[in-house]
């Protein structure tokens, strides 16, 4: 198969979706959920049929602590997100609640997070992405400092985080497009999503670029860095490909008997291994021989 041949239909359709998600995400952002915003949120399973939103309200007319934002989960589910709440508090809005005509419920959690500890761990989730990032480029460069031609040893490390950003992306532009019309919030679990992504992305762009510094060590094609490239990416494709149906075998499964906050986390994996997979195939080797082709035609590159 002619991968490197077809590469710019490849960075196309990359190119399309990254855009995509990139104008999403600055035009509605992240709905923050209480890890990041502050705040407090209670699970609820009614034991019959759940009490529509307007009830609900009507219940809670006389609460004074806020803003009361309920979400349906799943057929008997209920979230309920308020500013941050004291036990007091808790109890008086669990009471309330259960005054309505179908008040009859199990309350399964309940988070509360004052705003200061929330920005410190907005704070530290950035500060843990762009430290992974830092260790993955430093890593890859090193792990390929043998090979210096064509391509010199950085330049893998520079591609694989254009191709981190590219399976990161991907996921935090879903995740904004369902924050805008179905109030679905993001929270430390999708920055462990997002770390995990990452983890996973590399993995999968490391054996194929393994597998090129291979042949560039026993010369094992005819037709020059391209040809080499081409043979990696064949070679590991399927591999590859199993190993990431595997695991989405497995995030299927949580997705769609799990629970709320294990199913968005499963989600932004889905999205983000898909995406991984098709960049390390489609998107990282073909970059380098990108790039090649650039240094060749500056007087740089020699092969």
């Amino acid at each position: 198969m002619d991968i490197i041949g077809h590469r710019k239909i490849f960075y196309a359709v990359s190119g399309v979706l990254v855009l995509a998600s990139i104008v999403v995400f600055v035009l509605w952002g992240l709905r923050p959920g209480i890890d990041f915003s502050g705040g407090s949120i209670l699970e609820l399973e009614f034991s019959g049929v759940r009490p529509d939103v307007q009830e609900l309200k009507s219940a809670t007319a006389g609460w004074s602590g806020g803003t009361i934002l309920f979400t349906p989960a799943g057929e008997r589910g209920l979230l309920v997100r308020t500013e941050h709440l004291s036990e007091e508090k808790h109890q008086e809005l669990v009471g309330l609640i259960s005054g309505s005509e179908k008040g009859l419920f199990v309350e399964t959690r309940f988070d509360s997070i004052g705003p200061t500890i929330g920005r410190e761990l907005k704070n530290r989730s950035f500060l843990s992405l762009v430290l992974v990032i830092t260790l993955i480029v430093l890593y890859v460069a090193w792990a390929f400092r043998k090979v210096s031609r064509p391509i010199q040893s950085w330049k893998y490390g520079v591609v694989t985080v254009i191709t981190l950003a590219h399976d990161v992306i991907l996921p935090v532009g879903v995740f904004a497009f369902l924050g805008r019309f179905y109030m679905i919030e993001v929270d430390t679990l999708f920055v462990t999503a997002l770390l995990t992504i990452m983890g996973f992305s590399v993995h999968d762009t490391i054996v194929v670029f393994d597998r090129i510094r291979e042949h560039l060590k026993a010369l094992k094609a005819s037709d020059g860095f391209e040809g080499i490239v081409n043979q990696s990416v064949n070679e590991t494709m399927v591999r590859s490909v199993n190993t990431s149906l595997t695991v989405l075998l497995a995030l299927f499964a949580i997705l769609l008997f799990g629970g709320e906050s294990v199913g968005f986390f499963s989600l932004a994996l889905i999205i983000g291994i898909v995406a991984g997979t098709y960049s390390s195939i489609f998107i990282a080797s073909p970059l380098l021989v990108t790039w090649y082709g650039f240094d060749r035609r500056a007087g740089s590159g020699k092969y």
